[in-house]
């Protein structure tokens, strides 16, 4: 396991030096430019990114959607809440790294002690017995954000839903470092994997009502996306914008 972690990140950092390459003219913008991105300017491929959305939709309503409705109904709540634990723990093997990499060492030594606690006396991450530590959303695509790296455009991927090119780069770093990756047992990284997507879609079953509402899906969870990713690669602190009338 030791070898396998050491050999994704040392992939993370091969990933990094080719984006820092194929994405630097998106982070040398002009200062005048240099400014919370919108939507209008962020979706150039929106012919694209609408076919994409539309086939996702498709293969959730026919696949990932019913079975997370009989998760969420066979399941007693206890099992779910382990089902979380569990997730949520691998997921702070991520966070932790990508602490590191961003220079965050005091909350790497808190999301690292998670870590550690509950894969022990929390019985391999089924039972969150650090629940007095904050858990911090850290990922890869955000700790290019951090050193410079502009997002480029929205760009919503097959099976995996909105992103854009500095967070699809993003998703590659964090699959070749994570915890799943990294098993030896094809078999039980699949069944993760296949689980861990059901359970994050059966946690959003009850937030649909609220695209119900809303004319445009779509721009409605692009904006949301593009608003809730700089907020996260800011750490809740994105730049304002500056319009004209205000220079002047």
């Amino acid at each position: 396991m030791l070898k396998c972690s050491i050999q994704g990140i040392f992939a993370c950092s091969k990933i990094i030096l080719l984006t820092v390459i194929f994405l630097s003219g998106c982070a040398s913008a002009p200062a005048s430019s240099n400014l919370p991105d919108t939507p209008t300017h962020k979706d150039p491929l929106e012919n694209y990114n609408r076919n994409v959305y539309e086939f996702n939709e498709i293969l959730d309503k026919a696949v990932l959607k019913p079975l997370a409705k009989t998760y969420d109904t066979v399941l007693p709540e206890p099992a779910k809440i382990l089902s979380h634990n569990f997730f949520s723990n691998l997921d702070d093997v991520t966070v932790t790294l990508n602490d590191l990499l961003q220079l965050k060492f005091k909350q790497a030594a808190s999301d690292g002690s998670r870590v550690i606690f509950n894969s022990t006396f929390g019985v391999f991450g089924l039972l969150n017995v650090t629940n007095r530590l904050e858990k911090h959303n850290e990922d890869f695509g955000q700790t290019l954000g951090y050193w410079g790296i502009g997002s480029g455009p929205y760009f919503v991927l097959p099976f995996f839903g909105p992103s854009n090119f500095r967070d699809s780069v993003g998703l590659l770093g964090d699959t070749l470092t994570g915890v799943n990756y990294n098993m030896s047992d094809i078999t039980l990284r699949n069944t993760l994997y296949i689980a861990n997507k059901i359970e994050i879609r059966a946690s959003l079953l009850d937030q649909e009502s609220t695209l119900d509402e809303v004319s445009d899906p779509y721009a409605f969870i692009r904006d949301f996306y593009l608003g809730r990713r700089e907020n996260l690669v800011y750490d809740g602190n994105p730049p304002r914008a500056v319009y004209i009338d205000e220079e002047d």
